[in-house]
């Protein structure tokens, strides 16, 4: 991973998120709901909450509109039917697409995730057919400009509490972790001060594939553009080296 920086991809994702925060309100939201359903409303008893509100933490969501949102689950847990559901496919030279999504209607978002492939001339594959290109891992992503902390010593700090490696790019630092491991690595440099402006459990491209063809780089963007924009999509990982 050292030498490929995601850092100014997270920053564009989020200046496009802020012209349409309420999305990604919305899609945290869901994922409390899920959360709070499976493993109750304390994240000291949940990892996954723990791992949502980190998510919420670094897309700038309100304490008091992430407590809300908690305490809505809660009383209202019989109510919550989304579904987790991942599709793999390729898009323009073969590039690897994994769609993660949270939905109430699974038959209107597989339509919708295969109508975005084929409108960028890619396709929707089997399961297992691109994750294996993947690997999960905790990924935390600090900003150089906002870190006061030596590398060095920010190093021991992610070192010391799980993190599996850590590497320095122009404009940032990025630390991985297992992802069993994320959350107490993600506290302790919580604890420690550190700003973070990444901080989720995320799938990893092993290679990153570059398009020099304009038809097929525009045709990926326009897939990757309609999963987006769609609001039962929670993530989607590709291996296109942008």
């Amino acid at each position: 991973m050292s030498g490929h920086s995601k850092f100014a991809n997270i920053k564009h994702k989020k200046e496009k998120n802020d012209a349409a925060k309420g999305k990604i309100f919305t899609i945290i939201g869901r994922e409390i709901a899920v959360a709070v359903k499976e493993g109750g409303p304390d994240p000291a008893n949940n990892f996954k909450l723990a791992t949502v509100i980190a998510k919420a933490k670094a897309n700038n969501m309100p304490n008091d509109t992430i407590e809300r949102g908690i305490k809505k689950a809660a009383g209202d847990v019989g109510n919550v039917n989304y579904k987790y559901v991942t599709y793999e496919g390729y898009g323009p030279n073969g590039i690897a697409i994994i769609v993660d999504a949270l939905t109430d209607n699974t038959n209107r978002t597989a339509a919708n995730v295969r109508s975005a492939f084929t409108k960028g001339q890619g396709n929707v594959g089997t399961p297992g057919c691109v994750s294996f290109m993947f690997d999960k891992k905790g990924q935390i992503i600090v900003d150089k400009e906002e870190c006061d902390m030596e590398a060095d010593d920010l190093m021991m700090t992610a070192l010391d509490a799980g993190a599996e490696d850590f590497s320095e790019e122009d404009d940032s630092f990025e630390i991985l972790t297992d992802p069993d491991n994320f959350e107490e690595v993600r506290k302790a440099l919580e604890d420690a001060g550190i700003p973070m402006i990444s901080a989720e459990v995320t799938m990893i491209p092993q290679n990153y594939v570059t398009l020099t063809d304009e038809t097929a780089v525009k045709n990926l963007q326009r897939t990757l553009e309609l999963l987006e924009d769609d609001d039962d999509v929670q993530a989607v990982y590709h291996n296109w080296d942008e």
